[in-house]
């Protein structure tokens, strides 16, 4: 079946899966993403009429609601629908392709309520133009339910989820190859008032491939030794800072976490996709690494805001 060839070095509006298939099979070299997290944020969507973020669900705009993922129900259903995106991905990949896909866990809150000042909070930053990019809870408003915050058959409240490596095996069960599981350890992580378990200052990504063999160079991400006077393969533990963004998107992924994975995945002039753009720190340093880039999103003001940084940082805006 034929497919319409998408435009490059765009970030297009629309959800991730409908953009997908628009695409030509095995004509993309590499995938770069953040997936949503499951039950912790709403990425805003369905906006927030009067720009109150704490206006209950029956005052807001619903257009696009059913296509955000990361409020379903259960973890299963948010797996399915991840794996779904990604078995498109899998299709459009050539036979060398890469992906590199960066994933957190949860926490099952069982609690009946959640995020119930995270909404005032974030507003409160964005009028005095500070970052709005944070770890906690930035879900609904006052008296909203997250998904975890619902009984489940087996997850207990207050159990770690295990969203990461549920998403990992069940890809690697549909057919992609799990190459590695690399650690994104931050220096610099949230505080959390949590007194049973320590911080958390990690998250993953997975190295997944659609084939035995694939692109992958090596040579490009090689890193110094501890003296400094030879280099080295570079390891599976990544420590980079978090990084925030003023602007409205609460989940930012540094431009330093992923410039390896696109150095080592995809060639010169080759294509990087990210279904989930966001903010656009996969297209940023794409072009920065003369690469292109193909994105999709679903939240218009997010392409705004990744076309400024476009714009800013390199004077590409489209």
């Amino acid at each position: 079946m034929n497919k319409i060839r998408i435009q490059l070095n765009t970030i297009h509006n629309t959800d991730c899966l409908s953009g997908l298939k628009l695409l030509p099979d095995n004509s993309v070299n590499c995938g770069v993403t953040s997936i949503p997290y499951y039950g912790l944020r709403d990425y805003g969507t369905a906006t927030w009429v009067g720009g109150n973020p704490n206006c209950a669900h029956s005052d807001r705009n619903e257009t696009n609601i059913d296509s955000q993922i990361g409020l379903e129900e259960t973890p299963e259903a948010y797996v399915f629908r991840i794996v779904e995106v990604f078995m498109e991905v899998h299709r459009v990949l050539k036979s060398t392709g890469t992906l590199w896909l960066n994933i957190g866990d949860s926490y099952w809150g069982g609690k009946g309520y959640g995020g119930s000042s995270a909404g005032i909070y974030q507003y409160e930053r964005r009028k005095a133009n500070k970052s709005i990019t944070r770890e906690c809870s930035n879900f609904g408003g006052p008296g909203t339910i997250r998904p975890t915050d619902r009984k489940h058959e087996y997850i207990k409240p207050k159990d770690l989820i295990g969203i990461p490596w549920t998403i990992a095996l069940a890809l690697r069960n549909a057919g992609w190859y799990l190459r590695q599981d690399i650690i994104w350890h931050k220096p610099n992580p949230m505080p959390e008032s949590v007194k049973d378990r320590c911080t958390k200052s990690h998250e993953y990504i997975f190295l997944l491939t659609k084939s035995r063999k694939y692109y992958f160079d090596f040579k490009a991400i090689l890193e110094p030794t501890a003296d400094g006077k030879s280099t080295r393969h570079k390891r599976d533990v990544w420590t980079v800072c978090t990084k925030a963004e003023k602007e409205n998107h609460f989940a930012v992924f540094p431009e330093a976490l992923i410039v390896d994975c696109i150095k080592a995945g995809c060639p010169e002039n080759g294509i990087v996709l990210d279904p989930f753009m966001g903010s656009g720190t996969t297209a940023v340093v794409a072009r920065k690494l003369n690469r292109n880039y193909i994105g999709f999103e679903l939240n218009p003001e997010y392409i705004e805001i990744a076309n400024r940084r476009l714009n800013r940082e390199l004077g590409m805006f489209k």
